[in-house]
């Protein structure tokens, strides 16, 4: 087995000493940093190269902080208007992932650069960190290599805002194929539409 084998058992352990002393130093280290940083390699080699990451030329890590929990409604006062269907203030739960959310906070911050992948590094009580893998569309490298120079054409601008990514689409439920997945495919939005709109033929 390779070394990169050996990494991922590892992390696979997270409950071992080795790892659990490891990942509350590390929790120390993140909590005293700024929310979203530029690392200058991945803390977790073997995922990064499984999610694309290539040590190269236009390629850059970032590492964002997420609160935990769920999602309070931003009424002001705690007030909805409407229907009781609408009411409720705080036991609301996001429909995205917090590694989608993420992505999309750094795809903000960071708007020359596209989004590629990512994954989860350390978790708290209060806070969750993830690595985001981003690729520069303009590098001259990014854009002769034959592998990875899709990421430059237009239609893959804020890929992560429209749940493009791994993350994206496990929250839109595209990990599933076939039987009962067809309420998700090509969409929800375009079943809902399938479903719901009356269409006539011209001459009937």
């Amino acid at each position: 087995m390779g070394a990169y084998t050996y990494m991922n058992e590892m992390w696979k352990k997270k409950q071992s000493d080795v790892m659990r002393f490891l990942q509350r130093i590390r929790c120390w280290e993140y909590r005293h940093q700024n929310r979203l940083i530029r690392v200058p390699h991945p803390t977790r080699p073997e995922k990064a190269r499984k999610m694309g990451y290539k040590r190269k030329a236009g390629y850059s890590v970032f590492r964002i902080r997420i609160r935990r929990g769920g999602r309070k409604r931003p009424a002001h006062r705690g007030i909805c208007y409407g229907k009781p269907k609408t009411a409720g203030v705080n036991q609301l739960k996001n429909k995205k992932n917090t590694q989608s959310i993420a992505e999309e906070k750094v795809g903000r911050a960071i708007g020359s650069l596209r989004v590629l992948n990512s994954y989860w590094v350390n978790q708290d009580g209060t806070f969750k960190w993830f690595e985001i893998i981003c690729v520069d569309p303009s590098s001259t490298t990014i854009r002769r290599d034959p592998r990875i120079n899709w990421i430059a054409n237009p239609c893959q601008k804020r890929r992560e805002a429209r749940g493009l990514t791994s993350a994206g689409r496990k929250h839109r439920g595209l990990r599933h194929k076939g039987h009962k997945a067809n309420q998700f495919r090509p969409s929800a939005r375009a079943v809902w539409k399938r479903h719901n709109v009356v269409r006539f033929w011209r001459y009937r």
